[in-house]
């Protein structure tokens, strides 16, 4: 069955942003397409991965967004339409090069999707990626529902055409996630060969062409400035009135929701910005010369403001600019909070504030963080790590955790992450620890975050004689943003056969003398050889490497029931159970929790068969039922 994108023309389809984001970019023309998942612009590329066979175009996923930016400018140059998506911290990853491409510009359409994350819902900070555009000297177009995404998508690259420069669509979690209804329209034939031609002063860029280039750009730049005066995605809506509300993105549905509570559609004039870099200054003007008040909304940093209040300034128009006086500067924007704001501006009552009654949430929700999977590879080493240190007698270990479903080691029971900074951190962070304290070191990475940004860091620490434990938890696929292919996985996005990139080789390739691949379901096995390795460490002063191999139990389980494959199974014998609590308290395994008498029980329904709870029974109370098959087994190791 072929996705929802590629209903016939006419057709009006449930989609999702990102998915209306993809079929944008399939009626703009689109010959290449690349990314590294990221949560929230995931679904972009995997929608397009999907098609790609049937419609003839290259999708990949690449190492990392630097990658996946170059690649995707190299298609563009070439003059094939190109489009690069990657969340709101992949951009700085991919900064290096964002930079560059605005000084030699681009031949076919070149789009870059950055999916920002208010809240913070799957990220380690709250950056606003329109400052990229002011930065760089390139366009940002914001949309507000899945159907303007897709259009705006469109125009995007018709745009790029035109200028011959690289156009940044900014999404939001919100946008990102939000299903609506999408009218398809009709596919172009799309170019996929392109020829580059070679031209020394646009593309080689040394200090004597970027000199002149930066010029080149700057003109460029005043040209794009007048032209989004005559975007048909921003609005002006004069309603007679000396009250202003200015909206971006996101912004422009929430404020038009909140007007509909307060009762205020028709009573407040309404510009509406979707190139919120650079703002269209003419329209703004012509706006803001009518009206005695203005309220700017947006989600997080104060840009259409700032350059709102700049526009007034130099044109010394007499009007009372507010903005995160009134909106959050911090989080997601919703419906409440831009009604409490307008209501603020007009000097109204809120309707949606309910004062007869308070109910203290934070008392009555109790609170569930989050936690590994039943099965999860990542819980048994977590636990092996500390019952490792706790033999050596290692009163403190550090550990240099990274991005990823690892991430949960950092709660109890297990907190084995002492810090997260970005991708690459673990290693580039225990490249500094390893010199400068006493303490052991152990760096912990993911699979594909090794290949996105770890390499060189472990390069660099066996350069350097950094006397520390490198810790590679290899679950054999991107887990965390939905299961996405990697270069160790030996399929590329497109379910392609290709060569296993292998982490092991790589790590001995590059000289690393202690190098060992691990069954972390081998509890006592597995406690050895990290004691083994932190002597050698400490003993050698060097760098070692540890690969812990197990696959994904969510993964795992998706495949054993497709296939008709009967995962093991185990029982306590309550008889045996002495209510330790090892398994519930010190594994933590959602499957397993303790009953009255604070014995164990396992549910069944949620236990995919691991063994570590089997095996870390002091008293031997938990039994096999069923014991694991070789399709099983075949399964979980994913070789």
């Amino acid at each position: 069955m072929l996705h929802p994108i590629l209903s016939p023309p006419g057709s009006t389809v449930l989609l999702m942003g990102n998915e209306a984001i993809a079929r944008g970019s399939i009626e703009a023309g689109v010959g290449f397409a690349s990314a590294y998942p990221g949560t929230p612009s995931t679904e972009i590329i995997e929608t397009l991965s999907k098609i790609a066979n049937h419609i003839g175009i290259h999708v990949e996923w690449s190492t990392n967004e630097k990658v996946a930016f170059e690649a995707a400018y190299g298609a563009a140059i070439s003059g094939v339409r190109s489009l690069v998506a990657m969340k709101h911290v992949g951009m700085n990853v991919a900064a290096d090069a964002l930079m560059s491409s605005a000084y030699t510009g681009v031949e076919g359409g070149f789009v870059i999707v950055t999916a920002d994350d208010p809240n913070m819902w799957s990220s380690q900070n709250e950056q606003d990626n329109r400052y990229y555009g002011l930065h760089a000297y390139i366009p940002v177009l914001e949309a507000y529902d899945p159907m303007e995404a897709k259009e705006i998508v469109k125009y995007a690259f018709q745009l790029s055409e035109k200028y011959k420069h690289p156009v940044i669509i900014r999404s939001t979690t919100r946008l990102s996630h939000s299903r609506g209804p999408v009218k398809l329209e009709e596919t172009p034939k799309i170019k996929i060969k392109g020829k580059f031609k070679k031209n020394f002063e646009k593309y080689v860029i040394i200090p004597s062409n970027a000199r002149r280039l930066r010029g080149k750009l700057i003109e460029k730049w005043r040209k794009i400035r007048e032209e989004v005066n005559e975007t048909p995605f921003n609005k002006y809506v004069n309603n007679g009135s000396n009250i202003l509300i200015i909206a971006s993105g996101m912004a422009y549905g929430y404020v038009m929701d909140s007007l509909k509570i307060l009762n205020y559609r028709d009573k407040v004039n309404i510009l509406k910005i979707s190139t919120t870099v650079p703002i269209p200054e003419k329209l703004v003007e012509k706006a803001l010369r009518e009206v005695e008040k203005v309220l700017v909304v947006e989600e997080l940093e104060p840009i259409v403001e700032n350059e709102v209040k700049r526009i007034a300034f130099e044109r010394e128009i007499n009007v009372e600019i507010k903005g995160k006086e009134h909106i959050p500067l911090k989080y997601e924007l919703n419906v409440d909070k831009v009604v409490e704001g307008i209501s603020k501006l007009l000097k109204i009552r809120n309707p949606l504030i309910e004062e007869t009654i308070k109910i203290e949430y934070e008392d009555t929700v109790p609170i569930r963080p989050p936690t590994l999977c039943p099965g999860c590879p990542h819980r048994a080493i977590f636990l092996e790590l500390k019952w490792a240190a706790k033999r050596m007698g290692l009163k403190e270990i550090i550990h240099c955790g990274d991005i990823g479903c690892y991430s949960l080691g950092a709660y109890q029971p297990f907190q084995t992450q002492d810090i997260i900074l970005e991708m690459g951190g673990s290693i580039g962070v225990a490249n500094g620890l390893a010199h400068t304290v006493n303490e052991p070191i152990i760096s912990i990475m993911g699979d594909s975050t090794f290949y996105h940004a770890c390499i060189p860091g472990i390069i660099n620490a066996l350069y350097n004689n950094t006397p520390l434990l490198v810790m590679v938890l290899d679950n054999r696929i991107t887990a965390m943003t939905g299961h996405q292919p990697h270069p160790g996985t030996g399929i590329t996005a497109t379910g392609k056969k290709t060569r296993i990139i292998d982490v092991e080789g790589i790590a001995k390739g590059i000289g690393i003398r202690y190098v060992k691949t691990l069954d972390p379901f081998k509890v006592n096995e597995t406690i050895e050889e990290i004691i083994k390795a932190l002597k050698y460490v400490k003993e050698k002063r060097e760098t070692a490497v540890l690969i812990v191999k197990r696959a994904c139990a969510l993964m795992i389980s998706s495949i054993a029931r497709r296939r008709g494959i009967k995962a093991p199974k185990y029982q306590v014998n309550y008889e045996k159970c002495r209510a330790c609590g090892i398994c519930y308290n010190q594994l933590n395994c959602p499957a397993i929790s303790s009953i009255e008498n604070g014995k164990a029980t396992i549910d069944e329904y949620l236990c995919v068969g691991c063994s570590v709870c089997a095996q870390i029974c002091p008293f031997n109370a938990i039994e096999t039922l069923r014991k694991p098959s070789d399709e099983w087994e075949q399964l979980w190791r994913r070789d």
